[in-house]
């Protein structure tokens, strides 16, 4: 597990994950297996994580994709909440306190903080990439631009 607060090592510590990502991903071109792969990578390399995983975009509505936690929300409508606040607005939503977040919705009471990225290919929205927190302020600028990264090699390397 990466320790990215710990070691200080802002976004240059992405570097390697970066190049992970591209490895695993590099013979899987499947929406489904990759989604569930990029979960489990994140999930088991950034430090201070309680869930990681992806809501689809359904008929604008969210609903469960692949994940790694706790058991989840399975529909989420645009707008409510911050995974909804992302897909609504197709921005990356980084929240310190979730519980001072208008309309969050708690689908596990231990998470504090929440980064959540939108997955935007060729114009569409297939989702967000949600990640949760039991630490408050656990995301910062480096986490949200080095996760945006991320999710851009995910989508050049997946069929959406």
């Amino acid at each position: 597990m990466i320790d990215l607060q710990k070691t200080g090592a802002g976004l240059e510590g992405y570097g390697l994950l970066w190049a992970q990502l591209e490895s695993l991903l590099a013979d899987e071109r499947d929406f489904i297996a990759n989604a569930a792969q990029f979960s489990a990578f994140l999930f088991h390399q950034l430090d201070d994580l309680n869930w990681a995983g992806f809501y689809l975009n359904r008929d604008e509505e969210l609903v469960l994709g692949p994940f790694q936690g706790q058991i989840a929300c399975v529909r989420i409508a645009f707008g409510r909440g911050v995974c909804g606040a992302a897909a609504a607005t197709r921005s990356t939503q980084r929240v310190e306190d979730v519980h001072a977040f208008p309309g969050h919705i708690a689908c596990d009471s231990a998470s504090n903080s929440e980064l959540v990225v939108p997955l935007v290919k060729d114009g569409r929205l297939i989702g967000v990439l949600d990640l949760d927190s039991p630490s408050l302020a656990r995301f910062s600028a480096d986490d949200q631009a080095g996760i945006e990264r991320l999710v851009e090699i995910f989508l050049r390397l997946t069929d959406c």
